[in-house]
């Protein structure tokens, strides 16, 4: 509320203005909303590419906010691309249009809550919440050791989880520690272990299914996933979208999953890449290589198919594969989705994450036995004027 509060005041008040939210429908592109609000398209062709690649990520389903005068003209808006950035359109005193990538202004909450089932987890976290994220993520986390449909109404589910608030409302994807499902008197717990964010059992057994491998053995990781990455050499902050995996020249690169080649050959700055569609929704890339292997656009490749060779091809400043991820056409962190080999903790490791179960279970089974409901939050007013 607070940054859109500090945008309001940016505009002159002697006129009347007001905020209003909206949804990002599914098909609406940042040129087809810059023609509803008769905003001049050079402003996006003016856009540096990397800019435009942001632009690409606004999904459908998103809420924006957009501050509008009196006369209905879009003065401001805020359109998130993450859960850290956002698109911060704003009609400057000239009439023209400016447009930026600006960091997301949050909270972050954590709590621990009980519900007891009425007619299903999904169905009674919303109700209980309003939170669909947390539905879901709670849905996927227990889709390999739970069948949900041995659950009878009375039975309980307990979630220590946090997660971002923007604007008053719940935003991103939350993260849960801990949660159980007590199934006629027995509780199946789950946990997310800190040391790679990946789910485990109460005894140290791995949940997560093996779908994505790393790609090709690396040295080291020389740049992490992030919205805003020093550029080394066009000297300035931009976004990383994917994993820069340091190793020599001319080293194996590897199909991460099964899937279909879509692209092989050069792509601006990434230089000789190869891009693979997977099942979900999933498209990997692999960028910088010095070679390919001997594979062609539609061509079926199994996991860990050889697809080239490490190289510096492109905008790069040494040898090294840039994996990216994407889901739905959305740019995602790769290391929250490749999944380890190891299926069981063993020595220190879980050590430390069983001294960490013993907390947070002792902290859901308090929550169920008292029945602690979700905080409730205060709603952001969509729709008010200002004088």
């Amino acid at each position: 509320m607070k940054i859109i509060l500090s945008l309001i005041l940016t505009i002159s008040l002697s006129i009347a203005s007001y905020v209003q939210e909206d949804i990002w429908w599914k098909g609406e592109t940042l040129l087809t909303f810059f023609e509803k609000h008769k905003i001049p398209q050079d402003l996006y062709f003016n856009l540096s590419k990397t800019d435009k690649e942001l632009c690409s990520e606004i999904y459908a389903g998103v809420k924006f906010q957009v501050l509008y005068s009196d006369d209905v003209k879009l003065e401001q808006a805020l359109i998130p691309i993450s859960e850290e950035m956002q698109i911060h359109i704003i009609k400057n005193e000239d009439k023209t249009f400016s447009l930026d990538i600006i960091p997301i202004e949050f909270q972050e909450v954590s709590q621990t809550i009980a519900i007891s089932i009425n007619s299903s987890p999904y169905q009674d976290i919303v109700k209980n919440t309003g939170n669909k994220a947390l539905a879901n993520e709670f849905m996927l986390a227990f889709k390999k050791s739970v069948n949900f449909r041995k659950l009878q109404k009375g039975d309980k589910i307990a979630i220590k989880f946090n997660q971002k608030i923007r604007l008053g409302q719940y935003f991103g994807t939350p993260e849960i520690y801990g949660a159980f499902v007590q199934i006629r008197g027995r509780e199946h717990y789950i946990f997310q272990n800190p040391d790679n964010n990946r789910y485990y059992d109460d005894k140290g057994k791995s949940l997560t299914s093996v779908f994505l491998r790393v790609p090709l053995r690396y040295k080291r990781i020389s740049s992490k996933f992030t919205y805003k990455r020093w550029h080394p050499i066009l000297k300035r902050y931009r976004a990383h979208l994917g994993i820069d995996y340091a190793a020599p020249s001319g080293r194996k690169v590897f199909a991460t999953a099964d899937g279909k080649i879509i692209h092989r050959g050069r792509k601006g700055g990434y230089g000789n890449v190869v891009i693979i569609r997977h099942k979900g929704g999933y498209k990997s890339l692999y960028a910088h290589l010095s070679r390919f292997a001997k594979i062609r656009v539609g061509q079926r490749v199994k996991q860990g198919t050889f697809i080239g060779r490490v190289g510096t091809t492109g905008r790069s400043t040494g040898p090294h594969l840039h994996f990216g991820l994407y889901k739905n056409g959305r740019a995602i962190n790769p290391a929250k989705v490749i999944s380890i080999t190891k299926t069981k903790l063993t020595g220190k490791k879980r050590k430390a994450y069983m001294k960490m179960v013993k907390k947070i279970k002792k902290e859901l089974l308090a929550s169920a036995k008292e029945m602690k409901k979700p905080m409730k939050l205060k709603k952001f007013e969509v729709s008010y004027k200002v004088k």
